[in-house]
């Protein structure tokens, strides 16, 4: 068996890359805390989300990737920063009066809208574990209000505490003069109304543990900074929390590089080693703008894996990390059979070769072996000309091409087909454009019937496809992509497609004869 060990330390990809630098902050040593601790965050005010799966699903691949170089225990938590006030009542929950009621206070304060959870962050959570559970990540969960009212974090709030004018003096020069003049790391959670206030702080009392705060009534109160009394801002409570937990790697994305340098710095001044980082660029929506929660310009997890298995957008998050990307409903499909395709190839590389193929890093070292040869685009491209949304009819024409497989044999392939007839009637369909042929198509595709006519029943891809080339050569397109690109327009309503000779062979030699026919007799491509 191969030295994985000795082959990680070579492999080129970003996740590995990742862990060899984690690896030299570890000096291969266990840390005295027992294990190596990566860390992902979630604000609990909205529901899970693409940014949250990309970030477990990245960070995952470094675990593993360490793993694969160390023998050293590793953990993660999925860490809830539901401890933050409620800002403001999101737009998709009922009882936005009730809701109302309640801003500014802790998000496990808030009573639950929907009635299931002891609060609106307890449900919230709720989700993200249910989410993060679906696609098996192996995780740890931590609540901030748990660390912070169990006295988890009371040592590192109490060293803040005593460090207070140092650490103020981090965050100051970034803020404006009026916020300056305010601006303390403890956020104090007022007895009287449970909210976490944003107060002026008149006095800190590092000796008792307590700081002095102007209440919103405008008396002076002293309150303990330990026991959930007070909460941190976000630069300096991320700060606290990479201390306290001596957490070792987290990722952020590209509009978090200021906090990552101040929260280091603060990390540094509590005498705690900042995590090693990776910064990821943001996705873009359709037209290359920044996607916005608020917005809503995105793409959802469930709108992706309505129309694609989950490793296509594994897939994605693994690809190109450190580039903006386009995240639309277009780009699925590449994404798909370019999954399809490493998945198809893993079984026959090396161990080194392994590694470097983005399967064995989706799929924890293990990707499955492939049950088709099938594509996609072709699956697609069969709907497409079968026009249906029955999966039966196109396990007709799948059945008749590869006998050996069934729904029950290839449940990849069975799974895609589903997907496929979805794209198709949500994407595909609403867009098809057919049109007729010019005369010098016309008499490509007359030519082209009567190849296909000649060629024995068997005739597989390869041999229509050289026999589509052939016609195409021998008549006058200024290039043979325009040949291709006409057969797409005229007899699929699309301008691209997979490669013909697949689709004729998968859709069958007859039934591309009749198709052809039909456009030649100037009847519409599109199946009745």
């Amino acid at each position: 068996m191969a030295d994985l060990k000795a082959l990680g330390a070579d492999a080129k990809n970003w996740p590995f890359a990742e862990a060899r630098n984690l690896l030299k902050r570890t000096g291969d040593t266990t840390p005295d805390k027992g294990y190596v601790l990566f860390e992902t965050g979630y604000g609990p005010s909205g529901l899970p989300h693409i940014g949250t799966f990309g970030e477990v699903a990245r960070t995952t691949m470094v675990r593993r990737a360490f793993e694969t170089l160390s023998d050293i225990p590793t953990r993660l938590f999925a860490f809830s920063d539901d401890m933050d006030g409620l800002r403001k009542v999101p737009d998709n929950v009922p009882q936005q009066e009730m809701m109302a009621e309640h801003l500014g206070k802790p998000l496990t304060s808030v009573p639950d809208p929907f009635g299931t959870h002891e609060s609106f962050g307890h449900h919230n959570n709720a989700r993200l574990q249910a989410f993060l559970d679906t696609f098996g990540f192996d995780y740890d969960f931590r609540s901030a209000t748990e660390c912070y009212r169990s006295g988890m974090f009371d040592e590192t709030l109490l060293k803040i505490l005593h460090m207070h004018e140092q650490i103020t003096g981090v965050i100051k020069p970034t803020l404006g003069e009026a916020r300056r003049e305010t601006y303390s790391p403890f956020l104090p959670v007022c007895e009287r109304t449970g909210k976490v206030l944003l107060a002026k702080i008149a006095e800190t009392r590092p000796d008792d543990g307590t700081v002095v705060y102007e209440d919103e009534d405008g008396k002076l109160v002293e309150t303990p900074v330990t026991g959930g009394h007070c909460k941190l801002q976000w630069k300096a409570d991320w700060a606290m929390r990479w201390t306290a937990l001596e957490v070792d790697y987290e990722m952020s994305g590209k509009d978090l590089i200021d906090s990552v340098r101040l929260s280091s710095r603060i990390c540094q001044i509590l005498g705690g080693k900042p995590p090693e980082g990776f910064t990821y660029e943001l996705f873009l929506d359709e037209n290359g703008e920044k996607i916005s929660k608020s917005r809503g310009n995105g793409l959802s997890v469930e709108e992706w894996l309505e129309y694609a298995p989950p490793e296509s957008l594994a897939l994605y998050m693994f690809n190109s990390p450190r580039k903006a990307k386009r995240l639309f409903f277009d780009v699925i499909p590449r994404h798909v059979d370019d999954y399809l395709t490493h998945l198809s190839k893993f079984g026959e590389q090396d161990d080194a070769g392994q590694l470097e193929n983005p399967t064995w890093h989706i799929h924890n070292g293990a990707p499955p072996a492939p049950d088709s040869e099938l594509t996609f685009g072709l699956l697609l491209n069969l709907a497409s000309v079968c026009n249906t949304e029955d999966p039966g009819v196109l396990w007709g024409f799948i059945s008749r091409y590869d006998t050996a497989a069934t729904p029950e044999t290839a449940p990849i392939l069975d799974n895609l087909v589903g997907y496929a007839i979805a794209y198709y009637r949500d994407f595909v369909k609403p867009s098809k454009n057919y049109r007729a042929p010019t005369d010098i198509e016309r008499a490509a595709l007359e030519e082209l019937v009567a190849a296909l006519k000649a060629m024995p029943a068997e005739a597989d891809a390869e041999t229509i496809q050289t026999e589509v080339y052939e016609v195409g050569k021998r008549h006058e397109f200024e290039n043979l992509r325009d040949w291709f690109k006409a057969l797409y327009e005229v007899l699929l309503g699309q301008s691209q497609g997979p490669r013909f000779g697949s689709f004729a062979a998968l859709y069958g030699k007859d039934e591309t004869v009749d198709l052809i026919g039909r456009v030649l007799a100037g009847e519409s491509a599109a199946a009745e």
